[in-house]
C-alpha cells in the first residue's frame, strides 16, 4: 500500500504527464479542488489555471471564501457565471440531477480552456467519491479532455486532508460542500425561491448557533435540520431554538425541525424509497 507521501508524488508526476502543457481546473473551493490546484500549481506554475463558476446553487459566502483560497495558493483565478436552474433537466430534480449540472459545468470549462489554448481540464472527484452516489461522474468519463487526478491517483478523502494539512492549506479540515439543490427531495422542482430560502436559513442557523456545518433540507415548507452530533451540544438551548425557529418562520417555513440523526450525506436518497 502506498503511502500518502508516495501518492503526493505518483499525483504530481501524473500532474505533469496529463497536463504538463497547461491545465485548467473546476474549483469550488473546497479542500479536493483545493489540494488539485496547490498541487497543479506546484509542479506546473503559471500553466495551471483554476476557474470557479459563480452560480445561484451555491452560497456568495462559499464564493468568497474559495476566491480567497485559491489567492492563498496562489494559483491563477477565473470566475465564470453559470445558471443551471434554467436547465430543465436538473430543475426537474431526478435521481441523476447531478449528472446535468456536471454536464453543463464541463462543457462551459472546455469553452474557456479552448479561449485560452488548452486541452486538458481536471476536476476534483476523489477516490472515497466512487463508492457513494455520485451521477456527476458519468459526465466526466464521457467529455474528452476531462480527467480526475485523485481517482487516478486512488487518493481517499482522509488522506487529501491530510496531504491538504501537510501543505498548510488553511481549509484542509473544512466540511464538504454541497450544493443548495441538494437540500430539496428527488422529484420536487427546484425554484430560485427554494434555493435562496434555503441558502437564507442555513447561514441564519450557522449564526444563531455557532455551528460550523448544517444542512436545512426543505420538505416542501418543513425545515429540517441536520448539523453533525458533535455540534449537537450548540442547539440545546431554549432561546436557540426560539431564534432559529422564529427566524425560518419568517423565511416562509411552515415547521421548523432538527434531525436527531444528524447530519447525514446524500440523506435525500431517502426519499426514493418512499
Amino acid at each position: 500500500m502506498e503511502t500518502i507521501n508516495q501518492k503526493f508524488e505518483h499525483l504530481k508526476n501524473y500532474i505533469v504527464e496529463v497536463g504538463g502543457n497547461g491545465v485548467v481546473i473546476a474549483f469550488s473551493g473546497g479542500v479536493d479542488s483545493s489540494i488539485l490546484c496547490a498541487v497543479s500549481r506546484i509542479v506546473l506554475g503559471e500553466r495551471a489555471i483554476a476557474i470557479i463558476a459563480q452560480s445561484p446553487i451555491y452560497s456568495f459566502d462559499e464564493f468568497q471564501s474559495a476566491k480567497k483560497t485559491a489567492s492563498e495558493i496562489g494559483i491563477k483565478l477565473y470566475t465564470i457565471q453559470t445558471n443551471v436552474l434554467s436547465n430543465s433537466n436538473f430543475n426537474a430534480n431526478p435521481e441523476n440531477r447531478c449528472y446535468y449540472c456536471k454536464k453543463e459545468l464541463l462543457a462551459d470549462l472546455k469553452r474557456v480552456a479552448n479561449k485560452l489554448g488548452v486541452k486538458t481540464v481536471f476536476e476534483g472527484t476523489n477516490y472515497s467519491d466512487l463508492n457513494e452516489h455520485r451521477p456527476g461522474f458519468k459526465a466526466v468519463q464521457e467529455v474528452e479532455g476531462v480527467f480526475s487526478p485523485l481517482v487516478t491517483t486512488k487518493f481517499s478523502k482522509d488522506e487529501i486532508r491530510q496531504l491538504a494539512k501537510q501543505l498548510g492549506i488553511r481549509i484542509y479540515d473544512k466540511p464538504s460542500l454541497a450544493c443548495l439543490a441538494s437540500r430539496i427531495p428527488f422529484n420536487q422542482k427546484i425554484t430560485q425561491e427554494k434555493i435562496v430560502r434555503i441558502n437564507n436559513a442555513e447561514q441564519a442557523v450557522k449564526i444563531i448557533s455557532g455551528v460550523k456545518q448544517v444542512r436545512v433540507r426543505d420538505h416542501q415548507g418543513l425545515a429540517r435540520i441536520e448539523v453533525p452530533k458533535t455540534e449537537f451540544s450548540l442547539l440545546c438551548k431554549i432561546e436557540i431554538w426560539n431564534k432559529i425557529a422564529d427566524t425560518l418562520s419568517k423565511l416562509g417555513f411552515t415547521y421548523v425541525t432538527i434531525d436527531l440523526q444528524g447530519y447525514v450525506s446524500g440523506s435525500m436518497l431517502k426519499t426514493l424509497k418512499d
